[in-house]
């Protein structure tokens, strides 16, 4: 049962979260599968990781598509992961970056699982069609609908803590303390996107805004209104930098990242308090 719990649990759980985008989803699938193989160990199965693995994979798809139901009025943003500190439980390497997560959104269960697997795992069209229960057409089909849609974002953006991007957010912090405005538009791209997720339990101010202009002005009245007081930490969410704001030392919003050539393009914000308990 160790075996089971601290190598199946960190090798199944990325599969499942990322075609979830919840760590409680995920972690509940993958209990539900190992519990189950446990319960089957008199079963003759040769290639028991496979097994699970395809279990998890059929598991989640049928669970996004009912989540998928209930969330599709509503802005909805993945679960932050930490990706800067070990953890027995989560192999972080496999876990896919924020920003591709929420375009995964737009894709239909199985399109996401056929892109997860192929683009994140590696997986040959033959082995998506056993693990799926798809033809090899089928998954080539869906893999070429997904690519369209996700239009070349990166399954990952690998990120280390440097000097150089802490300096960067740094002097972002101080902009925003200063309101210095024209400071500020230079850290921001023309079609900058902020989306917010309070997931109905806190009211955002505005949970989807759109061009330098109005994210800029919505940025520095959030700031002044609700986190001046809160202590910041540069953290890395899914292999991209993140802004954790923290009040009495526990989080309340997590602002994840998108940077390209030191311009932010995207930002996500996080203040969902069910979505930031693990961090």
């Amino acid at each position: 049962m160790m075996l089971l719990e601290d190598d199946y649990q960190a090798k199944l759980f990325p599969y499942a979260y990322n075609i979830l985008g919840s760590i409680e989803d995920a972690k509940d699938v993958v209990q539900d599968i190992v519990v189950q193989q446990v319960n089957e160990e008199s079963v003759n199965i040769e290639k028991p990781m496979a097994y699970m693995v395809k279990s998890v994979i059929n598991r989640s798809i049928n669970l996004k598509k009912r989540n998928k139901k209930l969330t599709d009025d509503t802005t909805w943003l993945p679960e932050p992961v930490s990706t800067d500190s070990a953890d027995s439980l989560v192999n972080r390497d496999e876990i896919i970056s924020y920003s591709l997560l929420v375009i995964l959104e737009n894709l239909t269960a199985k399109e996401r699982a056929v892109f997860m697997l192929k683009e994140g795992f590696d997986y040959s069209h033959e082995e998506i069609s056993q693990v799926i229960e798809i033809s090899i057409e089928n998954s080539r089909k869906l893999l070429s609908r997904a690519k369209q849609k996700v239009q070349g974002k990166p399954v990952k953006e690998p990120h280390s803590k440097s000097k150089r991007e802490s300096s960067f957010f740094k002097k972002y912090v101080e902009i925003l303390k200063n309101r210095d405005i024209s400071n500020l538009e230079k850290l921001l791209s023309e079609d900058i996107a902020l989306r917010a997720d309070g997931g109905g339990k806190i009211k955002v101010v505005k949970d989807l805004s759109i061009g330098k202009a109005s994210t800029l002005d919505l940025l520095i009245y959030v700031y002044h209104t609700y986190q001046i007081s809160h202590e910041v930490e540069l953290r890395y969410i899914n292999h991209q930098p993140a802004l954790l704001f923290l009040q009495n030392g526990k989080p309340v919003n997590c602002q994840v990242f998108e940077l390209i050539n030191n311009t932010i393009t995207n930002i996500y914000s996080v203040v969902n308090p069910d979505k930031l308990r693990h961090l």
